[in-house]
């Protein structure tokens, strides 16, 4: 177990490179099940959820080798159709294995997924959509068990919940609808970059979809699929954090491979309080001034919309803005776990679910405090360079499961902060 130790207030200055989407290569990993022969992916980020789902799927017979971001995926052996608990409850993205296993074996049988502890996030609609292409499903003993009798028939239905659409069953539907017998029609899909990216991967394999980018999947179901060589998309996530790094402590960032064209709704928000961002050829350039900075008022919702997974972080920027801003959560109503540590540090912000009122402080001040998922923690960091004094961040595992070697990247550009022994873990 290791803890941050973070001295606040210095001005970052330097450059940082964005490293691959860790929500891309997920649904990527597991789709590579689907071939008949092994696939390459390319600038695969080192992150301990990708470490988890490596073990996941070698579970499943899979071989699949790690080196320097660039991975193998052979899936010759993949016979196996349970994925074990002591696994799967590490990180909810484990499910996706269960519409390849379905696609291909006939059969899953996969624990129910844990991950990240902010709030009920259901997996109906991934099991609401693998009932609607045949298949059988039922619980039993804390696992969800899934099985079709002879292959997966395509069928048009829509994919809405309550909250609107889900990109994880968007993704696990379309990987066990692409062998399926006939033509899948799925409405109301989630249009998350993450998902245009795992449809672009299995049209390179061979699979026939019509629809990228919109609401309305058509699927016409293919034989067999082929292992190919991809490049993973940068991470639009950790591009807006480091954005948010710049503008909390009054820096400049040149961030090289940031996918600009996904973030639009991050970026917009961040100039609205005052930072400027510049798009160059292959660059983009960050700074901000303090006394220039406006409070706003923020809804999260799905892509386009302002993504809930940079809420924690913004709620971190606006402590420090003088005014009043308002943050509205959409997505999880209860995602605000990183307040009560913000408060710690001095931040002033009142939360009555779903909306954070906050109230910018002059400074904050170090302090211990604790990370309780991969957001919040990303929200503490951020929070702890621009503290006067010493903050010590524990439980930091959780940022390691998203942002890879954070600490390096902000120390280079002038940041304080050094990653030590927690001694007493808890």
């Amino acid at each position: 177990m290791f803890k941050f130790i973070l001295e606040g207030g210095h001005r970052l200055d330097g450059t940082i490179a964005i490293s691959g989407s860790k929500n891309a290569t997920l649904p990527l990993m597991a789709a590579a099940l689907l071939a008949d022969s092994p696939t390459i992916l390319r600038n695969v980020p080192e992150l301990r959820d990708i470490r988890t789902m490596i073990s996941v799927i070698e579970s499943l017979g899979v071989k699949i080798e790690l080196n320097d971001g660039i991975m193998k995926i052979d899936p010759a052996e993949f016979y196996n159709t349970e994925a074990p608990y002591d696994m799967v409850r590490k990180m909810r993205a484990s499910v996706y294995v269960m519409g390849p296993m379905l696609a291909k074996l006939g059969k899953a049988t996969v624990s129910l997924p844990g991950g990240c502890a902010i709030g009920p996030r259901p997996i109906d609609l991934h099991l609401k959509g693998f009932e609607n292409l045949g298949a059988t499903v039922s619980l039993s003993q804390g696992n969800i068990i899934a099985s079709v009798d002879d292959k997966l028939k395509g069928k048009t239905f829509d994919l809405a919940g309550t909250s609107g659409s889900s990109v994880g069953a968007t993704c696990n539907t379309l990987m066990a609808a692409v062998l399926a017998e006939g033509t899948t029609v799925i409405t109301s899909a989630a249009t998350e970059p993450d998902v245009s990216e795992l449809v672009n991967f299995l049209i390179k394999m061979g699979a026939n979809i019509e629809g990228i980018g919109t609401t309305t999947l058509t699927i016409h179901g293919v034989n067999s699929l082929e292992g190919i060589v991809h490049t993973v998309v940068t991470d639009r996530i950790e591009a807006g954090t480091f954005m948010i790094a710049a503008g909390i402590t009054h820096g400049y960032l040149k961030l090289l491979n940031v996918p600009f064209e996904h973030m639009e709704s991050t970026i917009s928000k961040l100039r609205e309080i005052g930072l400027v961002i510049k798009k160059e050829s292959d660059y983009i350039e960050v700074y901000g001034d303090a006394n220039t900075f406006s409070p706003v008022m923020t809804t999260t919702a799905v892509f386009p919309g302002f993504p809930t997974d940079m809420q924690a972080q913004l709620t971190a920027l606006l402590s420090t803005v003088k005014g009043t801003s308002i943050v509205r959560e959409t997505i999880y109503p209860d995602r605000f776990m990183h307040v009560p540590e913000l408060l710690r540090l001095g931040a002033n912000i009142n939360v009555m679910s779903p909306t954070a009122t906050i109230q910018g402080v002059d400074h904050l001040c170090g302090a211990p405090i604790m990370a309780s998922d991969l957001r919040a923690s990303a929200a503490l960091v951020l929070a702890g360079l621009a503290a006067e004094g010493t903050t010590t961040i524990r439980r930091i595992y959780h940022i390691d499961r998203g942002y890879e070697s954070i600490e390096t990247k902000l120390k280079n550009a002038g940041a304080v902060i050094s990653r030590v022994q927690d001694e007493h873990s808890f």
